[in-house]
């Protein structure tokens, strides 16, 4: 098993709000940050860039045999590269989130995925790294000291994101954040906590509250795996 005493998880759905909240306590407090879902955003722009269609698996695989993905850890400074491209604003284009999906979908390589993040913490210089997406609580980095599900109501989830998108309708991307949960869903479960996750549920607290909140915990357990 990877040591993950560097790794503080966080989980949760689209629009939970785990992003903004990781950055921030990033910042904060002098650790690292690695949205791991700008690795599969990375990929599914690779397979793009190659003409390939991310809903062919072999095409996936492909692809992910030559994979050269970098990402910075510093909360500001999170420069995302496939080779020599910058793709730090192209892995948000509409076309690669809408084919995202798919390449999450090979169980293949979300091994080698997370493989890759498990690599990037251990040889990191941060004292902490902390580690938002999907599955970190539970696939990646189970035995981490800290583990969180950030969650909210889907209603708040989809005005938040609307909030972010100018000049979206609300449920447009109410339909989109559902249909993006369901599809995620069926590879892993990020809507409910696994033993030993602390909840954080900021459906009535705002951004400076949930930041607390997450704080609060990662103190705790810290503390806690201190004096173990």
């Amino acid at each position: 098993m990877t040591d993950a005493s560097k790794f503080i998880a966080i989980d949760g759905p689209a629009g939970s709000g785990k992003s903004s909240v990781s950055k921030e306590i990033a910042r904060r407090e002098g650790y690292g940050y690695l949205d791991t879902g700008a690795a599969y955003r990375a990929l599914a722009w690779h397979v793009l860039d190659r003409g390939d269609d991310t809903a062919d698996a072999d095409a996936v695989r492909a692809a992910a045999s030559a994979f050269p993905f970098s990402q910075g850890l510093d909360p500001d400074d999170r420069i995302v590269r496939v080779g020599d491209v910058d793709v730090t604003a192209a892995i948000r284009e509409p076309r690669v989130s809408n084919a995202v999906s798919g390449v999450a979908r090979v169980p293949e390589i979300r091994v080698q995925v997370n493989e890759m993040f498990r690599r990037i913490v251990a040889e990191s210089e941060y004292p902490a790294v902390i580690v938002e997406g999907r599955d970190i609580t539970t696939v990646v980095a189970p035995d981490a000291p800290v583990r969180i599900l950030l969650t909210a109501a889907p209603e708040v989830r989809a005005a938040r994101r609307a909030g972010e998108l100018a000049g979206e309708n609300a449920a447009v991307v109410a339909e989109a954040l559902h249909k993006r949960d369901a599809s995620d869903s069926t590879v892993v479960d990020f809507l409910n906590a696994a033993e030993g996750v602390d909840v954080v549920d900021s459906t009535e607290l705002d951004f400076a509250q949930t930041i607390d909140a997450v704080l609060t915990v990662i103190a705790q357990r810290r503390d806690a795996d201190r004096g173990a």
